[in-house]
Parts: C-alpha cells; structure tokens; sequence
C-alpha cells in the first residue's frame, strides 16, 4: 500500500501531459502510485501514458472507452487508488519539486488529518508566476489538526480538488465521488471539507497550475454547460440536508453560491448569447430555495447579492457595464495625470540644473534602487564618518526605505526631490547606472563602484552574445560610462576588464572592494549575534548555498536539489539559501529544519558572516568571500552551457578558489569526505586570495572617500599585507569528515540536469 495514490485524468493535453507524470514520478518522496486516465484522447495522450507506465512500475495506465469528462475520469482512477492519502492533479498542471515531501512531513506532524490543505502557483506562459492571494489562510501557526470550525476562512479558497490531500478511509467512508458536467470540484470540495473531523494546512506552493495562453481550462469556453453550476449546489445542498449537524454552514455556503453565480454572470464569453436570461431565472429560484438565516452578505456585496435574488439581469448588466465604463475613464484620466506629472518633473529638473551644484550633498544609490547595500552603502557610512559637512541621501524604492540609516536623507525615484539632487549634487555614487535621462553637469563627480569581481562577460564584451545581452542598448551603456570620474576596482584583473568592458576616460580606483571592510572589522560577537538573528542553531554548521543567474534560461531552477542536499549534509549542518532577485523560484523545500531560506535578507555581507563556508558556482560573491578565510565550494554542472551563452574571462576551474564538483553528487561527496575543509582546499583559496583580494584589507572605503570627497591623492591608508590582516573569525571551527549517508535520487528520478537555471545573490552579479 503506498503512502499517496495520484490521480491525472488526460484529455487533449498532449503537450503538456509528459511534464505533468515526470513531475509526479521524479518527486524525492516515491513511496506512491501514479494513476493515470486516459479519458478517450483523440491525440497521444494513451501513448504517452503507456510509454510512462511501461518504464515505470508505479504507473497505472487506465483507458476509457469512450469520452466521460474530467469528474467521471477521476471517478475511474478513484475505485483503483490504494494509497493512504488520494491526490488529483490536472494533466497541464505538475508538482513543484519535493511536494509530495512536504506534504508527507505535514501528514505526519499533524496526525495523518482528513483533508490536508496545500498552496499553489498560478503560472503563465509569459514565465511569471503568481502565488495564490490567499496564501496567508493557509498558516501553520497555531494548533493542528483542526476542524473547519476553527477556521472557517479556509471556504475563501479556490474551491478545487487539486490543492488537498485526502485520506482514502475518510473518502470511502463519506462515499465521496464525482458528478457529471462542468463545476465537478464543487459538491466534492465543500463536502469534503464540512465533513472532515481534522483539517490541516501547508504553507507551501506545491502545484503550478499552468494558465495557458489560449483554451485548456472550461472557464475560457462558451457553453450552455457553464449552467450546470445550479445542479452542482443542488448537491451540496442536498449534502446538508443529509447531515442536519451540518445545517449552521447553510449561511455561508448560500454566500458563497451566490457569490460564485455573480462572478459567472459577469464573466465575459462565458454564458452564450440568449441564455442570460435563463441564467438569473435559476439563479433567482436557488437563491429563494436556499436561502438561510444568517445569510446577508457583507455591505459590498448586497447590491451583487440582491440583483442575482432577484434575477435583474438587465440592471445587473447595465450596472456593470457603468462600472466598467467608470474604471476605463478612471485609467484615461490617471494616464493624463502622468503624463502632466511627468512633464512637471521634467520642466522642474531642468530648473534644477540651472541652479548652483551643492559642494555639500552626494547622492548614493544601489541596484536599481533596491536598497542601502554593496559599496555604495559603505562608501556612504564613510563619508559621515569622515566627512560629516557632506549631507547624504540614498534612492530607494519605498519598500527598501527601512534599509536606510537614520541619518541618510531617503529619496523616492522618480520625486521632485530626486531629480532636484540628481541635479545639484556634487557627489553622485552607484554600483550600476543613474537614469539615463541624467545630465552629467562640470562640477559634478561619480563614481561607478560597480558590483562584484568579473568572472562573467561584462559591458560590450557581451556584443557577441546574444543569449545574455538581450535588448541591451549598448549605445546608451557607453553614453552613461561617459558619465564616470571613477570607476572603482578591486584587483588588477577587475581593472584590465572594466578599462575594456567600458571605454572611458575616466579614472580607474584600485583600491579594493569598500563592502568587503566589514570583513576585517566584525568581531566573534557580531558573528554570533548575526547567527542568532538568523535562527542558526549554535551547534549547527551553515553553509551558504548562492548560485548565480542563468542568462540562458527563462526560469530560474536550482541547479542543484537544495532538499537533498541539505539531508546529505546531516544534522551537524544547516544550509542557508539565496535567491537572485530576478527570480521567484524559492531555494527552500520540505527539510525546512535544515534549509533557513535568507533570498530577502538585505544584507549579503552579514550571511557570509554568519556562515561556515560558501557553495555557488559563477558568482561573483566567492571573490569577496575569500577574504574571510573560509571553505568555498563551487558546482560547475553546466559550465559548458553557461560558457557558451554567457562567457566568462577565465576558467575559474583551472584557479578555484577550493574543491570543485561538477556534479551533484560530486558536490556531496566533497563534503560528505571532508574536502570542502581540508588542506588542498586550503591552499587553493590562499592562492586564489592573493591574486583577487589584494586590497581587501578593511580601509577601502577610507581610501576612496579620501580620494574623492577630501581631495587627499597622497598618504591614502597603505595596504595591509595579507598575513598580517585578521579577518572575522569562523563561527564553528571545521569538523573532523565523518561518515554521510548521502541519499540518492528515488526510482523513477532523474538526476540532476546539467545545464538547469539557478539563482544568485541579490547582492552580486
């Protein structure tokens, strides 16, 4: 008997049907079954389906004789579902990596409940993808298992079969099945729910629930069939009045009817033409024969309410069509209002510019003005120190504002007060471009820190490829290099590159990374306190797992299977994930007492503090990292594939800065043997230390504001040596290699694929 039976009725879903049965059988928990219904496809879904069965064991093929639609073909796959827990999955929809995990781990801390209620992801065939509005239902906080009672909010979710897990006994016993037509997850979905005696939830997106561009879903039809809606409540109603315990859940349930028949109303292409009528006539009669005490609707949903009661379809259109008409009018005129608002900015700046350049003020900024960080933000915290006449203000964005010190003047892109400083600061600072419409005036001074040591093709070095440059208008990329005084480097190396990434006069600053002080300055109480701040536990070892962006990929996979992973480490370990800010695909997984997800954490530096060692692959952070002293561990599985699309300046396998793994399980068995900590690797980031961390001595910020804000281009701060620098201590001394029982992908798994999407600092190229 295995632990979860999947259902995935098929029918014309032939492009998408194999994603969906890998997604299933290549989950790390494979204790199940996969029950497959091929609901009489007139294209290769059965085929497919057989060649899934036969190379894997776990697969059931079903196929029907003839077409009986998607309630029915679950319906087929339920009599035959043998496991512990019943799933349903629709066949263009798939499970997120190590959902059935999660879901298994949930099970079992909550007692094997009824019905376990999981999250999920809409996702578009643009790439993006949305998480459900109303995640936040679906808490772990307080107790669990529960019954519907205690929290009554969880009937606001979309009502489907496919976002719950449900104990096969509890089905069987309630003789749970589905009924013909369109609306099936509806008499399934709230029975299922009222009867349950215990209810769980899982914060978690285990299904992407893939909205596709044209057809595939019944809501995108025009049919007749859309009335079936008022036979699908006559079943759920008929469920309550079968149940008189059940009875106090009319009110709610007849809210939520009507609520679901406004939506039908007014959704367009839905009901065909000459039906609408009939639709509020039924409408009317369901309203008038469940209609229960308790029932009145919040005051923003009474008018809705009473025109469908009352079956006033003609005002019913009528005022919907003024509300649509109210918003379009709404949007013409917020679209006048930019446009005015935009020209006032512009005629305001231009005045700006005009008046005296202030002596007093710089202006600092950060990857695209998502917050204090980087160089930028420690040249910034120098200057007041060290220069304190000279008034500073950040841009940031407004949600990045609680980023910035107290003392810093906060500056909204886009304001009246930001193009004014952009105009009259002498001092401009940023580790990427200002806007382009910024006009560089004599007087002013800026400086480009730029954002991590090149390991990448950067600049117009990325003329010849495509695949990472995009729509780069590199034109307008030598325009604002123009721009630059002084373009700030880190190591000999860093400086040949940007003098040819980015052609310009202005003067090259050798002087070591500003950001990485902070390295040689923290003490063993801001490492402990930082850790603390992070809930790593004190026995724990963590490591720092931070891939960077793949250009050749639209989505951004891990490259490796962070659940795994994290379980090969064991208990004496904890894995801290970072995310790239240009992707939403979470590095977390169902081991969440072994993985601490830290992609939102505003500071780059104070994780690698915090950690014992660092694992990524082509970021730039491992250049910063060396300066700690402390193991890094690259994995390169798709070198080959990331070379040719986006380039790189040297093979950083030839000089890596410690072990290299060019697998997955590579990657285990350097720590699981002890190498990420051993000799050799040491010897290797020492070597790697000398020729890219040379300046890195804890007075680059000193020197660059020295240079630039005081005008001192003599007695600058000598450069530390290297053995005589004491960067911040480890947190945990390494461990002596002990004995890892390293898991290995379950049957029917594939591995790790080389050449997957991955995701970097938010803070490093």
């Amino acid at each position: 008997m295995p632990r979860f039976s999947v259902i995935v009725p098929a029918f014309k879903v032939q492009a998408y049907l194999h994603e969906c049965l890998d997604s299933v059988l290549t989950q790390t928990f494979a204790d199940l079954e996969l029950i497959a219904v091929d609901d009489c496809s007139p294209d290769s879904c059965g085929a497919i389906i057989d060649e899934v069965a036969a190379r894997d064991p776990r697969v059931r093929a079903v196929h029907l004789p003839r077409n009986v639609g998607l309630g029915q073909a679950r319906n087929a796959g339920l009599a035959l579902a043998t496991g512990d827990y019943i799933l349903f999955l629709d066949s263009d929809d798939s499970l997120v990596p190590g959902a059935l995990e999660a879901v298994a781990d949930r099970l079992e801390r909550t007692d094997d409940p009824d019905v376990l209620v999981f999250d999920y992801a809409r996702t578009y065939w643009t790439g993006e993808v949305s998480r459900n509005t109303f995640a936040a239902l679906l808490t772990e906080q307080g107790r669990a298992p529960f019954a519907l009672a205690d929290r009554p909010d969880l009937l606001k979710l979309l009502m489907v079969v496919w976002n719950k897990a449900y104990r096969r006994e509890f089905v069987e016993r309630e003789g749970f099945a589905f009924p013909p037509g369109y609306y099936e997850d509806t008499p399934w979905t709230y029975p299922a729910l009222l009867a349950a005696s215990t209810i769980a939830t899982l914060d978690r997106v285990c299904v992407h629930y893939r909205q596709r561009r044209q057809g595939g879903n019944i809501l995108a039809t025009t049919s007749r069939k859309h009335l079936d809606i008022f036979d699908q409540y006559d079943r759920v109603f008929a469920f309550l009045d079968a149940r008189p315990a059940l009875a106090r859940w009319k009110p709610v349930l007849y809210r939520r009817m009507v609520d679901h028949f406004s939506t039908l109303a007014t959704a367009r292409g839905r009901l065909p033409r000459g039906s609408r009528a009939e639709f509020f006539r039924r409408a009317r009669a369901h309203c008038r024969r469940y209609r229960a005490p308790g029932a009145r609707p919040a005051l923003r949903g009474r008018l809705r309410h009473a025109l469908i009661r009352n079956g006033g379809h003609r005002v019913y259109r009528a005022l919907w069509a003024g509300d649509r008409l109210r918003s379009r009018t709404r949007q013409v005129a917020g679209r006048g209002r930019r446009v005015l608002r935009a020209v006032a900015l512009q005629v305001h700046y231009r005045i700006q510019l005009r008046l005296p350049v202030r002596s007093d003020l710089a202006v600092f900024a950060a990857y695209w003005n998502r917050g204090y960080s980087c160089n930028p933000a420690a040249i910034e915290e120098k200057v007041r120190e060290l220069a304190p006449h000279i008034r500073t203000a950040w841009i940031a964005d407004e949600a990045h504002h609680h980023t910035i010190p107290a003392g810093t003047r906060r500056l909204r892109p886009g304001s009246f007060g930001y193009w004014s400083a952009l105009a009259r600061a002498k001092y401009l600072v940023n580790n990427v471009n200002f806007d382009r419409r910024l006009v560089k005036r004599p007087g002013q001074i800026m400086v480009q820190t730029h954002h991590g040591t090149p390991l990448k093709t950067m600049g117009i070095d990325l003329q010849e490829r495509p695949a990472a440059a995009g729509s780069m208008d590199f034109g307008q990329l030598l325009a604002s290099a123009d721009k630059w005084d002084y373009s700030l480097s880190a190591n000999r190396h860093s400086t040949l590159v940007w003098e040819r990434a980015y052609p310009s006069t202005c003067t090259v600053l050798e002087y070591g990374y500003p950001r990485n002080d902070v390295y040689q300055r923290a003490a063993a109480e801001d490492v402990a306190r930082l850790r603390a701040s992070l809930g790593i536990p004190e026995s724990r070892l963590a490591v720092l797992y931070a891939p960077t962006h793949r250009d050749y990929r639209r989505s951004q996979t891990p490259p490796i299977d962070v659940e795994r992973f994290a379980t090969a480490l064991g208990p004496g370990f904890v894995l801290l994930t970072r995310a790239h800010y240009f992707s939403d695909t979470p590095l977390s997984g169902a081991a969440a007492h072994r993985i601490i997800d830290v992609s939102d954490h505003p500071s780059v530096e104070s994780l690698c503090l915090a950690s014992d060692a660092l694992v990524t692959d082509y970021s730039s952070l491992m250049f910063d990292y060396a300066v700690l002293d402390r193991p890094i561990v690259l994995h390169t599985g798709d070198w080959d594939a990331y070379q040719a699309a986006r380039g790189t300046y040297f093979d950083v396998r030839e000089c890596p800065p410690g072990a290299v793994a060019r697998t997955e399980d590579e990657l285990v068995d350097v720590f699981a043997t002890g190498h990420w900590s051993g000799s050799r690797s040491a010897r290797l980031r020492a070597a790697f230390r000398l020729r890219f961390c040379p300046y890195d001595d804890g007075l680059a910020a000193e020197r660059v504001v020295r240079r630039v804000f005081l005008g001192e281009s003599a007695g600058l701060p000598v450069v530390v040596p290297q053995e005589q620098r004491t960067p911040a201590p480890a947190p945990t001394p390494a461990p002596v290699p002990l004995p890892v029982t390293v898991p290995r992908p379950a049957a029917g798994r594939r591995p790790a694929q080389q050449g997957t999407g991955g995701l970097v600092p938010s803070q490093h190229a």
